[in-house]
């Protein structure tokens, strides 16, 4: 097994008024800054759902992703948890790369997964996503359930609306991804809700991880 680097924070479980829960916040972010500014590459975060198994084509593809990613030089970010997560990180840490993992506590959480060597500890989704975006040189979204969607549509606002700068969001597996993709243009665009050059300036859609790879080596920076 990897070693393990991990933020610390301290007990604040004393903390119940909402002034005072900010001081939680603070140092929630304040240990993941510190964790993550120690990363030595440039990272891509992968998404997906957390109920992938092994023997899925996704866990099997985001694997090969990761992998790839590593032996072109990047390092690899996911939320830390199972399925598509657990397959990025154990591509990653397989090919002897970055992998780390955002976790977030959750009621019925099923715990970090064994491939992450760089974690974070959050209980807060916003604090969280922060993160992403901050680390993150371009998004990979697999096949993935809401968390998934609310994960691509924050980063494409994000970048649409200028508030970061814009990086690649690759959808990955056109039969999962064609429907939605098809509904923005057909639906949003043509009701003048979005526009088309922005669809097109930021999501590409892709099938092989080989073509993912070979799309950000093209645009990401190491």
């Amino acid at each position: 097994m990897p070693e393990i680097r991990q933020n610390i924070i301290d007990d604040l479980s004393f903390i119940t008024t909402e002034s005072w829960r900010t001081l939680r916040i603070m140092a929630e972010i304040v240990g993941a800054l510190d964790t993550l500014n120690a990363l030595k590459v440039n990272c891509i975060s992968l998404f997906g759902s957390a109920r992938c198994t092994a023997d899925t084509q996704e866990y099997k593809d985001a694997e090969s992703i990761a992998r790839l990613l590593v032996k072109a030089g990047y390092g690899v970010i996911t939320g830390g948890g199972p399925g598509i997560m657990e397959a990025a990180n154990k591509g990653a840490t397989e090919a002897g790369g970055e992998s780390v993992g955002l976790h977030i506590h959750l009621p019925f959480e099923q715990g970090c997964n064994q491939y992450v060597k760089t974690r974070c500890n959050f209980r807060y989704f916003f604090v969280r996503k922060f993160m992403f975006v901050k680390y993150a040189m371009a998004y990979v979204v697999m096949p993935g359930g809401m968390g998934t969607i609310d994960e691509f549509s924050e980063a494409f606002v994000l970048a649409q609306t200028g508030r970061m700068r814009p990086f690649p969001i690759v959808l990955y597996d056109s039969s999962f991804w064609g429907g939605l993709v098809e509904w923005l243009r057909k639906t949003m665009v043509m009701r003048g809700f979005i526009k088309e050059a922005e669809l097109d300036r930021f999501i590409t859609v892709l099938d092989t991880p080989e073509d993912v790879v070979a799309h950000l080596c093209k645009l990401v920076i190491l």
